[in-house]
């Protein structure tokens, strides 16, 4: 849960007016621990706000468009929704657990990728990095016992 964003300030930043929904979008996204679907972000809504699923695909298209928000593979053909660094949020990897399909952030120190390199020798303009590891969860290796760690 994030108790330092200002939801309404990063939205007018972004030159967004910040509306009820698309507040409560990237609320729903700030206020987890991991990345979402759409789908989950929609079922969190419902419960307490009178909202639609198609309002909720076009506030996260438009919120990525903008830049404060990540649309992060999510496995498969899917994706989740996730804050995109700011100063209270560092960019950071993500951990995909192949057997439950469970995606977790990771500590931002646990990883460092030094992008100068790439920098001195790609001749493109590099905007994004997206770092996931894949394996298997803690709670998975307890469950079943197979895996070899």
């Amino acid at each position: 849960m994030c108790n330092q964003c200002d939801y309404t300030n990063l939205l007018e930043e972004s030159g967004l007016d910040p509306t009820p929904k698309r507040f409560q979008v990237l609320e729903v996204i700030g206020n987890n621990n991991s990345p979402l679907s759409a789908r989950q972000i929609f079922e969190t809504l419902k419960r307490t706000h009178n909202i639609n699923r198609v309002t909720v695909y076009r506030i996260l298209d438009l919120l990525v468009a903008k830049g404060l928000v990540d649309r992060i593979s999510g496995g498969g053909r899917s994706f989740v929704y996730g804050l995109a660094p700011n100063e209270n949020h560092p960019a950071h990897p993500h951990f995909f657990c192949k057997s439950c399909g469970n995606l977790e952030c990771l500590n931002p120190r646990s990883l460092y990728i030094d992008m100068q390199p790439m920098k001195q020798t790609f001749p493109g303009l590099i905007e994004n990095v997206e770092v996931r590891i894949d394996g298997v969860c803690k709670n998975c290796l307890r469950i079943d016992k197979h895996y070899v760690h």
